[in-house]
């Protein structure tokens, strides 16, 4: 992951979805996640750390959950599909930004308002 793209996560700013539109049927796939689209992914054994180490398994995965949030319809063969056969192989880049995209509520939990040690938004202050 390139700095800049870690700081806006460290940072707080929102990460772009993925937008994929398929210029044979018109159809148009946002690649985003959310608590419940990772906790469902979470649930079915996935570790997001695993996508190095098994591109060919886990890239799968991980593509699949990321329409989880939008699509929950889409079955895992078609997530398949459009991976393997109608994206004509990956951007660069690509990877990366879905792994950001699933962090991203994750780190949404860690995430303290600079310098006073409250979270942002937060009803209530913690002392430790």
């Amino acid at each position: 992951m390139a700095n800049k793209e870690i700081n806006e996560v460290r940072e707080g700013e929102k990460i772009k979805p993925i937008i994929l539109k398929d210029r044979d049927t018109g159809d148009t796939y946002t690649l985003e996640f959310n608590r419940d689209s990772v906790k469902f992914a979470e649930a079915r054994g996935f570790d997001v750390d695993d996508v190095s180490r098994y591109p060919a398994t886990k890239l799968e995965e991980l593509f699949f959950y990321a329409f989880r949030m939008h699509h929950q319809n889409v079955a895992r063969e078609k997530t398949n599909r459009i991976l393997w056969e109608k994206l004509g192989g990956l951007p660069e880049g690509f990877v990366e930004r879905l792994t950001m995209l699933y962090m991203a509520p994750l780190e949404a939990l860690k995430r303290a308002a600079e310098g006073s040690g409250e979270e942002k938004n937060a009803s209530m202050t913690v002392e430790m």
